[in-house]
């Protein structure tokens, strides 16, 4: 098994941290990907946050009531060593082939 860690996401509109309101999972518990995992609230709105893993819980990284920023630590999973890769798959950029003209300069 390995660890994988979820930081608190950038939640847009230029916010830079969020309170937790309420966990919805425990340690020691199984979670599905997608699965609602906590709730937060930012001066904005309040919302439920999807697990981004299949795993165990291994640690929540704060308490409820506390605020963290993006990028910190939020949840930690145990999951398989097999799927603590990337997840999903970042399409390659194609671009399209130039071509160039060459031709002399028409003579007067």
């Amino acid at each position: 098994m390995a660890e994988l860690s979820f930081p608190l996401p950038d939640l847009g509109e230029g916010l830079i941290e969020a309170t937790v309101l309420e966990w919805l999972v425990a340690v020691g518990d199984h979670v599905e990907r997608n699965q609602p995992i906590v709730e937060v609230e930012t001066t904005k709105s309040a919302l439920e946050l999807p697990s981004p893993q299949t795993g165990v819980v291994l640690r929540l990284g704060a308490d409820e009531g506390a605020v963290v920023n993006v990028g910190e630590e939020l949840i930690a999973f145990a999951v398989p060593d097999e799927q603590a890769g990337i997840i999903g798959v970042v399409p390659e950029e194609k671009k399209a082939k130039r071509r160039v003209r060459l031709s002399a300069p028409v003579e007067d």
